[in-house]
């Protein structure tokens, strides 16, 4: 077959001519000049050097040192900044270390379940229970089931079982993160949230020099404003990249380095979740329901969760869906909205209040996508990486762990009089700790249960897999099996799939989006460069809306990505809502594309989380 395309601009008539076994198919589509306005005006696509508007413009940076600049306020950035200190303090030694995070405040953008194991805390702060922590709730129950429409079916857990909870603590991570953030200040780490990590820096020799901060004042056009300020530069002997799942400073990272070299693409899920006050009758603190099975068909990799919380009669619940999912009609938010409504959950939400909302991205893909972790200059830790075990839908131990290796790596190399190649230090023994460390004996064991969902049994083949190897060999079976390609390129054509057919919510258990997003305190400048760039502002209509029916008006938890038509009525063209947007890096990861590159807003704006 032979594609001819060709664009008449008098007409601004997009047509395509396929010739076929001779004969000629004509498929004629119009798209006005409407269809393409100019959406993208972010200096990271259309740089300031080319755009007269900045040419009197001081661009200069005002500039520190610090001995290590910790890149994300999570709990591995945390974790790492406080051993830091800790290894300082044990050795004699001064060691400036600042951390630089995009929340206005530590803990703000932090959102996860969370059923939390508490092994790396034991060792980062044996004696944390006297610390006035946030993990009251210990886990008294667990429960474990397959749902069908109208039914549920109870699944026995055993021990060794990954749902197995036994020893686990039930807590609002953005509250636990608060508190860490509380030690590392203790130990006099400088911490800086509300100031974005926007560019990484380099020497000369290619070797990572520091980051630079969000510049502000800039208006939404991409012109400066009389009130633009430059961002300033951080400088280190080591930087240490924990900016959580799909970090936009980590991409550049992998490129550069080419860290991702021998391992397979990283996969990903979505996770959305709400916070609900219930019937103190209904509530049962320390219970932990998980389930599979409905919503979502056999071939959806997806998991529910019901976690009831010592504080109040406080429930959290939602859903985890792995982002490999072909269908473009799927909505993550709806699911959860119907999940809610199962005859086996509805009775806990009757009667109460939702108090939050919020969703987040994570990894998914495990042994088998983590890449190289070190580079001259810097390391990466937590989620950057991806080092979340999938079975048990837990990452904060290992992505504290994975930051506290990296902070004994940081210190001896920092310690150490060896001459080094390049002016950026290389941690190197990093990679080697992390090998011999119980995060990676715990992701080898489990590695094959994620991929096992991917045969023709789908979900329950995996089940299956989890049963048969997982608990009986603990990993040792000798293969390993492969995730079979990067999410964004599952998607089928809209053609191909059938519609989804979505309850309308009720107001009392199910909730619009657009209500369900003021309850995250999400906040933006509207007068600013929207921060969900495109690389071609014509491609959603022409490639994604034409293909997949415009899979990212769904796939957005927040109502972002909205296709509307246009002022002459002739076709669509794509809105980007970027004061909406949640910071779940979704769109990054999904779109069909790959057209859209999530950069950092302004320091301090996103969701303001109250404890999620």
């Amino acid at each position: 077959m032979t594609t001819l395309m060709r664009y008449i601009s008098s007409s601004r008539v997009f047509v395509t001519w396929s010739l076929r076994a001779g004969k000629e198919i004509t498929n004629r589509r119009l798209f006005t000049a409407q269809s393409f306005p100019k959406i993208t005006t972010h200096y990271t696509v259309y740089p300031r050097e080319k755009d007269e508007r900045w040419k009197d413009t001081n661009m200069e940076r005002y500039g520190d040192e610090a001995d290590v600049v910790v890149v994300g306020g999570g709990p591995a950035g945390l974790s790492a900044a406080c051993r830091l200190k800790q290894l300082a303090k044990e050795n004699g030694k001064e060691l400036r270390v600042c951390l630089v995070e995009k929340a206005s405040s530590i803990g703000a953008h932090t959102l996860s379940g969370a059923c939390i194991e508490t092994t790396a805390l034991d060792e980062l702060f044996p004696d944390w229970k006297e610390r006035d922590t946030p993990l009251k709730t210990p886990v008294k129950k667990d429960t474990f089931a397959i749902l069908t429409k109208n039914g549920r079916i109870p699944i026995p857990i055993f021990k060794g079982m990954p749902m197995n909870n036994h020893g686990n603590y039930l807590v609002r991570l953005g509250s636990f993160v608060h508190w860490l953030g509380q030690q590392a200040e203790e130990l006099g780490v400088e911490m800086y949230p509300g100031y974005a990590a926007s560019e990484v820096l380099f020497h000369e020799d290619g070797s990572v020099k520091g980051i630079a901060t969000n510049d502000v004042g800039i208006n939404k056009d991409g012109s400066p404003k009389d009130t633009f300020q430059r961002g300033m530069e951080l400088h280190a002997k080591i930087t240490i990249f924990g900016e959580g799942c799909h970090g936009h400073l980590a991409k550049q990272l992998f490129k550069r380095f080419d860290l991702r070299k021998n391992c397979e693409p990283q996969t990903y899920g979505i996770g959305l979740k709400e916070l609900w006050e219930v019937d103190p009758s209904k509530h049962q603190p320390g219970l932990v329901e998980h389930t599979v099975g409905w919503p979502f068909d056999k071939h959806t990799y997806g998991g529910t969760f019901l976690y009831h919380l010592d504080e109040g009669p406080l429930v959290s619940v939602g859903v985890v869906l792995g982002l490999d999912y072909s269908n473009p009609y799927l909505n993550p938010f709806k699911e959860l909205q119907r999940f809610k409504h199962h005859p086996s959950v509805e009775p806990v939400f009757r009667g109460g209040k939702r108090i939050g909302y919020g969703a987040r991205a994570l990894n998914e893909g495990g042994f088998q996508s983590i890449p190289k972790l070190t580079f001259p200059g810097g390391c990466l830790i937590g989620c950057s990486p991806g080092f979340l075990n999938v079975p048990k839908i837990k990452g904060t131990h290992n992505a504290m762990k994975s930051g506290m290796l990296a902070a004994e790596s940081v210190f001896e190399t920092i310690s150490s009089e060896k001459s080094s190649k390049t002016k950026g230090l290389n941690p190197e023994s990093y990679e080697d700790k992390i090998r011999q460390s119980w995060v990676w004996k715990e992701l080898k064991a489990c590695r094959n249960v994620r991929p096992s969902f991917h045969t023709r049994l789908g979900m329950y083949g995996g089940l299956m897999y989890t049963g048969l190897f997982y608990v009986v060999l603990r990993g040792k079976e000798p293969w390993t099996l492969s995730h079979g390609g990067a999410d964004y390129t599952k998607l089928k054509p809209a053609e191909k799939c059938k519609p989804i057919d979505y309850p309308k919510p009720d107001g009392q258990i199910s909730y619009d989006l657009l209500s369900s997003v003021v309850l995250t305190g999400t906040n933006h400048d509207h007068n600013q460069p929207a921060h969900l760039t495109l690389m071609d502002d014509t491609v959603p209509v022409k490639q994604n809306l034409a293909n997949y029916d415009g899979p990212e008006q769904r796939f957005c938890p927040a109502g972002v990505y909205e296709f509307i038509d246009t002022e002459d009525g002739k076709g669509k063209r794509l809105q980007i809502n970027a004061q909406n947007c949640i910071h779940c890096k979704t769109c990054d990861i999904k779109d069909p594309s790959q057209n859209i590159n999530w950069v950092c807003p302004q320091g301090g704006e996103g969701p303001a989380y109250n404890g999620m």
